[in-house]
């Protein structure tokens, strides 16, 4: 007779299992700790831990590999993370671009506020994040921006660097001007430091200097923020205009366009470093920009703690906007209308039914502005319009940045095109407008409101499987979904959407 096995022999062996599956899991996170810490590369090819740890676990001895959680993310040249969405849609991946290498202890402030460059033990130039180097040294300093050489004494070597917080984007630094730092004097330890010869002073300066750079994407106004003007301010508002602005690459219109907010943070002329024919001769300098996350500051690694609060207040200042907060009756004398502004495009992403929106939206009781801005707008008298609106309406694209001239509390509806690309409008504009103090809305384009629909048969793969499409990378999101599709709202969903951020604005 075959006994029955005892009920207590199983134990054990469920217990060695579950203890298998336990071991398993504190070594991924200790081999994930290991690797985040000491093996750090600057793209990001790996999954995020948190989403391994929830991913289910694979029964022990099993040997299929299609069971397993295994998300991707594709480096590119714009969007320095895409989701593959091999396991799940874009939009419920996280996609944040964060300075995994980090290291606060490099960062600290010691001695009087502004003199944190100072650090002896840091080198003279290091990685502020992945995104942004900076060089800063002290004594003797001779720009010669013509010939893109820095000659200072002391320093230890030649070191060479381009001032553009991009450095993760080869694209963008192509067109970064390169900068040489040159020791001279003997203050190196080198012999060949005696060798060199700077040239003669033409101009002193008394105040610091502060290098950056207009080149890479700066004239797409998103990146004009996001690369430039928020880094720039976040590195030198704490001088208190005591420093000389040297821009590099220089446009001359878009020097022109944010000389406003230069001025809030300079008290002196930016000088165009290269075509400047003096020597300027500077008791210190700084050398780039140092970036937080996309259009956001992070305020306890500014030297005088700066928020994009304190970003939005200079706005202000710089542009005479007199619009502190927006309204749910709008600005006195509109009869108890809030003001919508449609940002409109040219080109692709455009409203093709952009004048039935306008009649719908004054029907619902708006007053109705529709702008259209490019690199030619005169910015003071365009920031003074965003600022009269409560409600402002777009879709995806660089003409959303003029949030920032938005009043607090206003709300921002972002037309987010048919294709999965949530995960890309939650980055450039979603997270950046709760920073900003503006309310956030989406308005998700179904296929029907989409111009795609008329461009392939409704079982294209183009429709169908947007997020297979994703995985090609970039180029093909691109290509796809951004220049070649444009928007019929449906004006019924549209009306029901203005009035939903009319009950978000605050009460007069």
């Amino acid at each position: 007779m075959t006994m029955k096995q005892p009920r207590g022999r199983q134990e054990p062996r469920r217990m060695g299992n579950a203890a298998m599956v336990v071991t398993m899991l504190v070594s991924l996170c200790a081999l994930t700790y290991i690797k985040a810490r000491y093996c750090s590369n600057p793209f990001r090819t790996s999954p995020p831990l948190l989403l391994l740890l929830l991913a289910p676990i694979p029964p022990p001895l099993a040997s299929s590999s299609s069971s397993k959680f295994q998300p991707e993310y594709l480096t590119d040249t714009t969007h320095s993370l895409i989701p593959s969405t091999a396991a799940k849609p874009a939009e419920e991946l996280e996609v944040v671009e964060v300075d995994e290498d980090y290291d606060s202890t490099r960062y600290k402030l010691s001695g009087p506020i502004g003199e944190e460059d100072f650090d002896p033990s840091r080198p003279t130039c290091y990685n502020t994040s992945k995104r942004s180097e900076r060089c800063a040294a002290v004594g003797d300093i001779r720009v010669d921006g013509n010939h893109s050489k820095i000659y200072i004494n002391p320093l230890s070597r030649e070191w060479k660097t381009k001032p553009y917080a991009r450095l993760h984007d080869p694209v963008a630094m192509d067109d970064v001007r390169e900068f040489t730092l040159v020791p001279f004097g003997g203050g190196g330890g080198s012999p060949n430091h005696t060798t060199v010869v700077p040239p003669l002073c033409t101009r002193n300066h008394s105040v610091p200097g502060f290098l950056f750079s207009s080149g890479g994407f700066a004239g797409n106004l998103y990146h004009d923020y996001a690369d430039v003007l928020v880094p720039l301010f976040t590195s030198t508002h704490h001088f208190g205009g005591e420093v000389q602005f040297l821009l590099a690459d220089i446009k001359d219109w878009w020097a022109d366009k944010f000389k406003p907010l230069f001025r809030q943070l300079s008290r002196y002329d930016v000088i165009d470093v290269n075509n400047d024919q003096e020597v300027h001769c500077f008791p210190r300098i700084v050398i780039g920009s140092t970036f937080h996350r996309a259009m956001g500051i992070d305020a306890s690694r500014t030297p005088g703690g700066e928020t994009v609060a304190d970003f939005k207040r200079l706005l202000r200042r710089a542009f005479r906007l007199e619009r502190a907060v927006a309204s749910r009756s709008g600005a006195p004398r509109r009869k108890d209308r809030p003001r919508l502004l449609i940002i409109s495009r040219k080109s692709s992403r455009r409203f093709v039914n952009e004048r039935a929106m306008a009649r719908a939206a004054a029907a619902a009781r708006f007053d109705v502005r529709i702008a259209e801005p490019d690199n030619h707008t005169d910015m003071p008298n365009f920031a003074r319009l965003v600022n009269s609106a409560d409600v402002m309406m777009g879709v995806h694209g660089a003409g959303l940045t003029n949030m920032v001239f938005l009043p607090s509390r206003a709300v921002l509806v972002q037309v987010v095109p048919f294709g999965g690309l949530e995960w890309l409008t939650r980055v450039t504009f979603k997270d950046p407008a709760r920073d900003m103090d503006v309310t956030y809305m989406e308005y998700n384009v179904s296929l029907e409101e989409s111009s795609l629909r008329d461009l392939y048969p409704e079982d294209h793969f183009y429709l169908k499987h947007p997020y297979d499409v994703h995985k090609k990378g970039w180029d093909a999101i691109k290509r796809v979904y951004l220049d070649k599709q444009n928007v019929r709202l449906n004006l019924t969903r549209f009306t029901r959407t203005l009035e939903q951020a009319r009950d978000l604005l605050p009460s007069p």
